[in-house]
């Protein structure tokens, strides 16, 4: 018995169900993410004035007025985590929740900066968006079967 051709044959047996489970998880993880940001923007559209309240008076957006950083913040919470959830300009949108969350972090830093599970938190969703952004979203994603048919239309047609 060859032992190398066994364990190169166990070894890509392993390989194969790990390729199947990884399109589930980029989409558990995308959904998981996205919940987080699209909760939050949906908690700063309930209440506006006290949204750019707390713009004012707790989080301080380096060189953005306080309005500005409360409407740009909020639209990203709210456009872009539908879109990773389905997978349509996913990077892109992890890219941009990114920004985001990073911002959160560096404007929030006096209050975050204390609080190690906060803090941990968005270490975690920066986390989970570098995979999106560096993985992809993966084969359970609108990006995945639209590349897929624009590879295809331009295979056929080459003009």
């Amino acid at each position: 018995m060859d032992y190398l051709n066994v364990a190169v044959t166990a070894a890509n047996r392993i390989r194969a169900w790990l390729e199947i489970a990884a399109s589930p998880l980029d989409l558990a993880i995308r959904l998981y993410v996205a919940d987080v940001f699209l909760k939050s923007g949906l908690t700063k559209i309930e209440d506006w004035d006290k949204t750019v309240f707390l713009f004012e008076e707790l989080y301080r957006v380096p060189l953005l007025p306080p309005q500005a950083a409360a409407a740009l913040g909020t639209f990203g919470e709210l456009v872009f985590p539908p879109l990773l959830a389905l997978g349509l300009a996913a990077r892109f949108s992890a890219a941009s929740l990114a920004i985001v969350n990073v911002t959160a972090v560096v404007s929030y830093w006096r209050v975050i900066g204390e609080n190690q599970a906060a803090l941990m938190a968005h270490v975690f969703w920066g986390a989970l968006l570098l995979v999106t952004l560096l993985h992809g979203p993966g084969k359970l994603a609108l990006d995945h079967w639209i590349w897929r048919w624009l590879e295809g239309r331009s295979l056929r047609d080459p003009s």
